[in-house]
């Protein structure tokens, strides 16, 4: 018998298929700066910067963790693609950096075009509401790598930033407030635990009145992307310090832009947290600390300002509902 790659798990036709698929909603992300087309060895990008005097790029490389397996038992993956764009478009928000460009890499057991067309469509709705191309990728069959039906997804992203204009905590000061903007619930990280507690108990579909929806659902809500609502503020200076609130939780996140000897202050009873999270602590009788340490408890993003521009903050931002959560000390 004469072996191939199909036979050993590795269909090339499936592989064109999606590229064929993708191609016209890729294209959708292209602007006048995107100098290649899809399929070429690298994406190429027209570094030109209009406006920056001293333009600095950003990178940033995230996936999306476990909360794939919630999309693999929901069959549903038309969302966390958004996620993973949206998350790596904060990353680098928070250095105060504005996207340019995109790569994704979506690796799977047996490829489904069905399936990663879902996935790349939302990498393009994502990096379209973030005006960022999507200028390339990658996709990888490995049937002795991944189970069929799952499959796995990362990201890099590069952004511009002028050099006078980067956030990097190194100006916070004791003094200064920290203003947290909601999260849309678990966004990327926690999901470890949040599914060993609460699938003993849920199957995905079942609807959980305290959250007036499917536990599904809930947990494949879209990572907030902050871009549109905190860029104006760092390009006009008013933020010394910007936290993208991911594993390790608000403390872990926020101490990283914070210089010893200062230290957090955080008003832990000043935000109400969204019901997802006092399902996850009362089911799976998580200490307080754990939550704090694992996940965001409803702060997406915090900026640190100062006690003058804070309250001018919370009134352009009052649409986003921000709240004063604590202070440098």
């Amino acid at each position: 018998m004469n072996e191939t790659y199909k036979a050993s798990g590795v269909n090339i036709e499936a592989g064109e298929e999606l590229v064929s698929r993708i191609k016209p909603l890729v294209k959708t992300t292209f602007n006048e700066k995107v100098l290649s087309e899809i399929g070429l060895f690298g994406g190429l990008y027209e570094a030109k910067f209009d406006g920056y005097s001293e333009p600095v790029l950003v990178a940033s490389t995230d996936g999306v963790g476990t909360k794939l397996k919630v999309a693999f038992a929901a069959n549903k993956h038309d969302t966390v693609g958004q996620c993973l764009v949206n998350h790596c478009v904060n990353d680098i928000l928070a250095c105060g950096a504005k996207p340019l460009f995109f790569l994704d890499y979506f690796a799977t057991g047996r490829l489904e075009p069905s399936v990663a067309e879902q996935v790349i469509s939302g990498f393009v709705k994502a990096c379209r509401e973030n005006s960022t191309a999507l200028i390339g990728g990658e996709t990888a069959e490995m049937p002795s790598i991944y189970a069929d039906g799952e499959y796995d997804v990362s990201g890099t992203i590069v952004g511009v930033v002028d050099k006078s204009k980067i956030v990097n905590g190194s100006s916070v000061q004791s003094g200064d407030v920290l203003i947290g903007l909601p999260s849309n619930g678990l966004h990327t990280n926690g999901y470890s635990l949040a599914r060993k507690v609460l699938f003993a108990k849920y199957k995905v579909d079942d609807y959980i009145e305290e959250l007036g929806c499917s536990l599904g659902e809930e947990l494949l809500k879209i990572h907030r992307s902050y871009l549109h609502v905190v860029h104006p503020l760092a390009e006009k200076g008013l933020v010394s310090g910007i936290s993208h609130i991911t594993g390790g939780g608000i403390v872990g996140n926020t101490s990283r832009v914070v210089r010893k000897p200062l230290e957090l202050e955080i008003f832990w009873d000043s935000w109400q947290r969204p019901p997802i999270f006092q399902l996850i602590q009362k089911v799976g009788n998580v200490p307080e600390e754990e939550m704090r340490q694992v996940f965001n408890l409803g702060i997406g993003i915090i900026l640190i300002t100062s006690e003058q521009n804070a309250y001018s903050i919370m009134e352009t931002l009052k649409a986003e509902n921000p709240v004063f959560i604590g202070r440098i000390k």
